[in-house]
């Protein structure tokens, strides 16, 4: 393993845009940096590719890296960890969006809209069969949520009349749309 002046020096001479330095640093911290990547991935592929960017970063981020503060192995460790959790997260996000678009669309497909528009046909020529009034007082009943006595006032007959209309409708409606 490289001393950390050595490593020091490294990062300071990438950051000059020095290819020997950066052979130099990727030859004695890859393995480190490969076991870190490895332990957070749990993958040998990913972390060989993850591996491959972390160097890039190292590449483009030496002038940022500032030689009084903490050791420069902990700085590389940093950015592989934080790299390393950054793919993690995307696979799971990835994951997240390959289950969405598995689970089964509710939605009602072509053949069961075409047979729900044929029932509500049929219905339609059932409400057809009720005299006008009947008909209008059961939508607004069952469709439209009135109470009975708002329909016996509209409608201007009794309470229990209105309740017979409805019950009467109702019976010729299923009637109509059995088989």
């Amino acid at each position: 393993m490289a001393t950390r002046e050595e490593i020091d020096g490294w990062i300071a001479r990438c950051a000059l845009g020095d290819r020997g330095a950066f052979q130099s640093l990727y030859d004695h911290t890859s393995a480190k940096l490969f076991g870190v990547t490895l332990r957070v991935l749990k993958d040998r592929s990913e972390a060989e590719d993850a591996l491959q960017d972390i160097y890039v970063k190292v590449w483009r981020n030496a002038k940022r890296y500032s030689s009084g503060g903490a050791s420069p192995m902990t700085w590389l460790i940093t950015i592989a960890r934080n790299h390393a959790i950054d793919r993690l997260r995307a696979r799971r996000d990835t994951e997240g969006d390959d289950a969405i678009a598995a689970m089964p669309d509710r939605a009602p497909g072509p053949e069961a809209r075409a047979v729900a528009a044929s029932e509500a046909r049929r219905v339609e020529e059932c409400f057809d069969t009720l005299e006008p009034d009947r008909a209008q007082a059961v939508r607004r009943a069952y469709l439209d949520g009135e109470t009975y006595a708002d329909l016996a006032r509209h409608f201007e007959v009794p309470l229990n009349t209105m309740r017979t209309w409805l019950r009467r409708s109702l019976i010729k409606l299923k009637e109509c749309l059995e088989p």
